[in-house]
Parts: C-alpha cells; structure tokens; sequence
C-alpha cells in the first residue's frame, strides 16, 4: 500500500499543516543562540526533534563532539536498494538576540495573525519543522520515498560548525554512506521584485568563506612623540584599502545561468559570453532583481574588527583586524594575490577559518525536479538559479562528495523582505508559507 501511494503523488495530509506550525513555533521556543566561541547548547533543540523523528518509526542518533552540542541522524530506507542516497539537512542553532529591539519576544516563537515569530522562523526552524512534518505525513500515510533519505540536524552552523557539520563528516562519514546530493536552506523562497513578477531562487553554488586575520607590527613608543612605524596606522591603512578595492567581476557557471533567466523573465536581450559584456548594466536593468545575483558577480572582503593599544598615549608594537572574504569558484588565487596586495609589507595575514567555494550543476535531473516541485504549486512563478554570497554546511558535506542545493520552500506575500530577515529584527514566517513549503519538499522528496 505504502508503494502504490508513494507512486500516486499523495501528498502530505491535514495534520502535517498543523504540526509545521506547531513544531516551528516550539523550536523557536527552544533558545539555541550561538554566540560563538562554544557558547550554545543545542541539545534540547536536538531532543525535541528525535522524539519526533523516532514518532515517525525512525531511529535517530543523538552524537556530540562538545557536550551539549548536539546533532541527530536519521535514515529513511528507501525502494530502491541501488539508488544514490539524498541528504537533507538543516541546522539547529540560530543567532542572538537582544529582545529590547523586537516587536515580540525573539524566543517566543508566538503564532499571530497568521505569521510565527521569532528567531529562527526563517534561518532556519522553520525547514527543520518542514522536514519533521513531512517524515511524520509518510508514516501516517504508509509513503517511503524511491532512495534513502538521511536527515540530519546539526549544531554549530552559526559559527565555525566544529561541533556540527565538521565534526559529524570527520568523525561519522559512515551515516552519510552513499549520499550524493543534498538539500538545505536558503532557496526555493519566492522573491517578488516588482508587481506581477515572483522569482523563486534556487540556489546552486556558495562563494567560499575567508575569514582574515591581520596583523601589523611596530615599533612601541610614548604617544606624544612621532612614530613612523605605528602599527595602528598601518593596519588602519591597510583596512581602508580592503575596504574601498573594487573587485572584478567574475561570472561562474551558476551565476551565468541565473543572469540568462532573469533576463529572459525581464524581457532583456543580452549575450553574457559577448567580448566586453558589462555586468554591471544589465544588472542596473534587473532593478531589485539584481539583489539575487549582485553579492555574487565578484569575490568580496569586508574588514569587519578593529583591535588595538591599552592606554590613550601609548603607541602599541601590534595591531589587528578581521575581514570577511568571500571567494568564488575559480577565484581563489585571484583573492589571495589581492589580498597580498593590499595589505602590503607591513602587514600580516592568515585564513582565520576558512571554506571552499561550491559549484552543482543548475543542468541536472535533481535542478529539474526541484523546479518541477515549485512550479506545480506556483506555476505562474519563475524559478531561477542562484549563488548563495554566504555559505551552510554544504560546505562540509561537500568533502564527503554530496552536491548541494539550497532549498527550503516559501511562497511569501509581496511586501516582506524576506532577505532582511535572515539574523534580523522581528524575524518571522506566515503560515502559509509553511504550508505550502511542507507541500512542495513532500513533492520533490517523493520525486527525487
């Protein structure tokens, strides 16, 4: 019976669109800000969602590399024994926040006039409730999908993912045995840039995170007295360079793809492989469209941390700063010769943390399925490739040789910035919106 329903496209049943809501708003209840450094603990937020796993006839495991900082693993068999596994994975903890500046408690996870609220509504409780609906709709209704499907929960995201993502690819590759592809967050929202136009990125790529850190040496000496080898004004000269660079742009395959369909969606004539194509001003043509793919036409550095000195009249002997770089595929030796450039010889720097870029193909039956799963629930929208300007843990599931989307399905209403709500104020998500995501990842899951 499971089988035949699975091969008829049953969808997800009525309770899965309550329990979205609900698991969402309890999830948001559950603090797992990660201020950095090690300060989080995401293990009842990992708890809360093998309960409901194991609800669902799963077997999930609880694994932690620092205690406290919990992930969980589940597989779902599928019928297909030969078939390559998917993974679809999300992360646990989210990013403070200061309850003063919101609207509603940040970790109220209140459910009002029809939104939810709080901090991980968007980035990302509410794909990890998706994804506990979804599972817990197929064991009511006897569905299983084609290939195994791993989920995975992980801690960590927010910062360096040593205790998360990292940590479970290193010391637990046998749980992603057979994984080739992978789904998570940040895609498949629908974006509305001007009145009658809903574009839905998918995203196919992530620039490669740089995380920089400077270091200028001096000479020490009393503040009143002239000093040509003052660390902080070198480094200071240093920073403002980084700061005012203007990179090339740089078109990977992904980015191309998505400047082609926006332009075809805007009408636009244009040949991005002609000789002295300008970037630049098709993207001025795209108007708020253009905020998809403009993060993600250049490598990027962005100094973001200034430390220097202990007392007002003495000169330090160092200084330091951090930067935010982002790298493109193929733009990695372009951004550290840049990068020696401009520090120049009197500072230092060294990778902090550091990612590759990723690439997956936008030409692929998995692409084509998970615009299929849009499109048949929106088919007046438009589904677009993109590249993400930040990065996820598909980053770290990469070195295990799974290919990652972005993929977490909304249909929002025009007028929410939605973008501005990832590690915002008054972070929040309609409930329609979840259900229709609940809708559309069953259908690409029970297609993929």
């Amino acid at each position: 019976m499971g089988e035949q329903i699975r091969q008829q496209g049953v969808g997800v049943d009525s309770l899965a669109l309550d329990e979205v809501v609900h698991f969402t708003s309890e999830l948001i209840r559950i603090d797992t800000a990660n201020r950095g450094g090690g300060d989080c603990r995401e293990r009842p937020a990992a708890e809360y969602a093998a309960e409901r796993l194991a609800g669902a006839g799963l077997e999930p495991f609880l694994l932690e590399r620092t205690p406290g900082r919990t992930n969980v693993v589940a597989r779902i068999p599928g019928t297909d024994p030969s078939a390559d596994a998917l993974l679809v994975h999300g992360h646990l903890d989210v990013v403070p926040a200061e309850a003063a500046d919101w609207a509603v408690h940040p970790f109220s996870g209140e459910v009002r006039d029809g939104v939810v609220w709080g901090r991980g509504a968007v980035d990302m409780k509410n794909m990890d409730a998706m994804v506990l609906a979804v599972v817990r709709s197929w064991a009511r209704l006897g569905i299983r999908p084609r290939r195994d499907i791993v989920i995975a929960y992980t801690a960590d995201e927010e910062d360096s993912a040593v205790d998360g993502s990292d940590f479970l690819v290193d010391r637990h590759p046998e749980l992603f045995e057979g994984c080739t592809e992978g789904i998570s967050e940040s895609g498949a929202f629908s974006v509305h840039p001007e009145p009658g136009i809903t574009l839905y990125p998918i995203a196919a790529g992530e620039r490669g995170t740089a995380w920089l850190e400077l270091t200028a040496h001096g000479r020490a000496g009393h503040g009143s007295k002239i000093n040509e080898e003052n660390a902080v004004t070198r480094l200071a000269c240093a920073v403002a360079r980084i700061g005012a660079h203007r990179w090339r742009p740089r078109l990977t395959p992904t980015v191309r793809a998505a400047l082609i369909r926006l332009a075809a969606v805007y009408g636009i004539e244009t040949d991005v492989d002609a000789p002295g194509f300008d970037v630049d001003a098709l993207l001025d043509k795209l108007g708020p469209a253009a905020a998809l793919v403009e993060p993600t036409v250049r490598n990027s550095a962005n100094p973001t941390m200034l430390n220097a000195g202990y007392k007002v009249n003495v000169i330090p002997g160092h200084a330091t700063a951090f930067v935010d770089g982002r790298m493109l595929p193929g733009g990695e030796e372009e951004f550290v010769a840049t990068m020696d450039a401009l520090t120049g010889p009197d500072v230092d720097w060294q990778y902090y943390h550091r990612e590759s870029p990723l690439e997956a193909p936008v030409d692929s039956p998995t692409y084509a399925k998970l615009r299929a799963a849009v499109e048949h629930f929106d088919p007046t929208g438009h589904v677009v490739p993109f590249s993400m300007a930040g990065g996820t843990d598909a980053k770290q599931f990469s070195r295990l040789g799974i290919t990652g989307y972005g993929f977490s399905p909304l249909k929002l209403p025009a007028g929410l910035d939605y973008a501005a709500l990832f590690h915002g104020v008054d972070e929040r998500v309609p409930v329609e919106a979840l259900h229709f995501g609940v809708r559309v990842l069953d259908r690409y899951l029970q297609s993929a």
